[in-house]
C-alpha cells in the first residue's frame, strides 16, 4: 500500500496559547430559493452534534430547547446557523477527529476565526491572505482555521481552488522538464490560460494566485501579496554548499479545499494550519522524485556513491535534506517540529482521549511517518480507522480543481 504524507492537519500548539473567541456574528435570514440544490441538513447528524457539545459544554444550558429550536429552523429554511460556540467546538473536535492527522494533541487551543458571513471572492480571499499574516504571528505560528459562509439550500459556499493558500507553481519546459513543483505543473497551466501572468523570470518558488470561486462570480484569481508570504530559506548546519543550490519554503501550511462538516452542516471554505513536520517538506515537498526530488542532486553533492542502491546513497541524502529544513526553521525562528517528537506527542493525545471514554481513529499510512517509521512508536501499534464527525473531509471534486484547475464548481 503506498502510503501519503501531505501536510493534513493543523500540528500540535504551544499549550500556553489561549484559544481566541470570535465575537458572536448576527444569523443572516436565508430562504429557501426555487431551483437550488436539495442539500437540506440531516436532522439526525444536527442532533448528534448537538448532544455531543451539550455533553462537553454545559454552560450553554439545557439541551432540549436548543435541539428544538435547530428543528424549526431546519423545517423552515432546510438547514441552521451555529452557536459561534458550537462552531469553535466543532472546529476543534473535527481536528480532534481527523484520521490522518499526528499533530492533534494541543486541539482545543485551535483558534476559529468566525467569517460566516463572508461570502463574496474578494472578501474570501482578502481575509485568506488576513489568515496568512496572523498564524505566522512572526515565526511563533498559531494553529488556525477561518470558516466562511456555509453551503445551504439558498446559497451554494465559496469555493477554494488551491490545496494550500500557498503554493508553488510548476512551469512544464520544452524538454519535458518541470520548473518548480511538478505536482502544480497542470494547475499553473491552467491558471496562465485563465490570465495569470507568471515573473517576467520564472523560478521555481513563485508562488501561485488563490483561485476563489462563487456561483454568481465564477472563478476569480488573486495574487498572495508579498507580505502574506513567509518563507525561509533552506541551509544546512554543516554542508555549506546547500545554501547555495537557493532552496526554501514557506513557513505556514494553511490546507484550503478539505469539507469542513459540523452537525451537517457542510463549509466547503475552511482553510486550516498548524505548523510544519519537518518531514512533510523535506521527504515529501522536496524528497519525492515526482515533487523537487532533490536526493540525486544532494547525494551528487555529498559524493555519495550512487552506483549501487545497497550504498543506501538515498536514505544518507534525504535524511541531511530533514536537517537541513529543520535547521534553518530553528535558526530563523519558525516554529517546526520532527517526526520523533511528533510520534511521542501523538501517543500521549491518544491515551488522553481514552482517558476521557473517546475513541481515537487513526489512519497508520497517515500517522507513520514518511521517514525512519520503525524508529517511531507510533508504527509499532494498531488503530481505529472508523471516521468520526465533526472532520475535514475529503471532497474528490475539490482535489481535482486543486490539481487540474477545473472544472469550475458552478457551471
Amino acid at each position: 500500500m503506498t502510503t501519503q504524507h501531505h501536510e493534513c492537519c493543523p500540528a500540535h500548539t504551544d499549550p500556553t496559547d489561549q484559544p481566541v473567541t470570535q465575537n458572536r456574528l448576527s444569523q443572516p435570514d436565508p430562504e429557501r430559493s426555487p431551483g437550488s440544490a436539495d442539500i437540506e441538513v440531516d436532522r439526525a447528524e444536527a442532533e448528534e452534534f448537538l448532544e455531543l457539545f451539550h455533553a462537553e459544554n454545559p454552560q450553554p444550558g439545557p439541551l432540549g430547547p436548543r435541539i428544538a429550536a435547530v428543528m424549526r429552523e431546519i423545517d423552515m429554511t432546510g438547514t441552521y446557523w451555529h452557536t459561534a460556540e458550537e462552531l469553535a467546538f466543532g472546529a476543534r473536535v473535527a481536528w480532534r477527529n481527523n484520521a490522518r492527522c499526528i499533530g492533534r494533541l494541543y486541539w482545543q487551543s485551535l483558534q476559529v476565526r468566525d467569517l460566516r458571513t463572508v461570502s463574496d471572492a474578494g472578501s474570501v480571499a482578502a481575509r485568506c491572505f488576513e489568515h496568512l499574516r496572523e498564524a505566522h504571528n512572526g515565526g511563533k505560528i498559531r494553529p488556525m482555521i477561518s470558516v466562511f459562509a456555509p453551503e445551504s439550500p439558498s446559497r451554494p459556499a465559496p469555493r477554494i481552488w488551491n490545496e494550500q493558500l500557498i503554493r508553488y507553481a510548476g512551469y512544464e519546459q520544452p524538454d519535458g522538464d518541470v520548473l518548480g513543483d511538478p505536482r502544480y505543473r497542470t494547475f499553473t497551466s491552467k491558471l496562465i490560460q485563465r490570465g495569470w501572468r507568471p515573473p517576467e523570470f520564472p523560478s521555481a518558488f513563485d508562488v501561485l494566485p488563490l483561485v476563489v470561486e462563487t456561483v454568481e462570480e465564477g472563478p476569480r484569481l488573486f495574487q498572495v501579496p508579498g507580505q502574506a508570504v513567509h518563507e525561509v530559506p533552506l541551509e544546512h548546519p554543516e554542508l555549506t554548499w546547500f545554501a547555495g543550490m537557493g532552496m526554501r519554503w514557506h513557513a505556514v501550511p494553511v490546507i484550503s479545499n478539505s469539507l469542513l462538516v459540523i452537525g451537517g452542516v457542510s463549509y466547503p471554505a475552511a482553510p486550516f494550519n498548524g505548523w510544519y513536520m519537518g518531514t512533510e517538506i523535506g521527504a515529501r515537498n522536496l524528497g519525492d522524485s515526482d515533487r523537487y526530488d532533490l536526493v540525486p542532486e544532494v547525494a551528487k553533492r555529498m559524493g555519495l556513491d550512487t552506483s549501487d542502491e545497497a550504498t543506501l546513497w538515498r536514505d544518507q541524502a534525504l535524511v541531511e535534506i530533514n536537517r537541513a529544513v529543520l535547521h534553518s526553521f530553528r535558526v530563523t525562528g519558525v516554529t517546526i517540529t520532527d517526526h520523533h517528537t511528533e510520534s511521542r506527542r501523538f501517543l500521549t493525545h491518544l491515551e488522553r482521549e481514552e482517558r476521557a471514554g473517546r475513541r481515537c481513529p487513526a489512519d497508520w499510512s497517515w500517522i507513520v511517518p514518511p521517514m525512519s517509521g520503525s524508529q517511531t512508536p507510533v508504527f509499532h501499534r494498531y488503530y481505529e480507522a472508523e471516521n468520526q464527525v465533526p472532520n475535514f473531509l475529503a471532497d474528490n471534486e475539490a482535489a481535482g480543481r486543486a490539481l487540474q484547475g477545473g472544472p469550475p464548481a458552478f457551471r
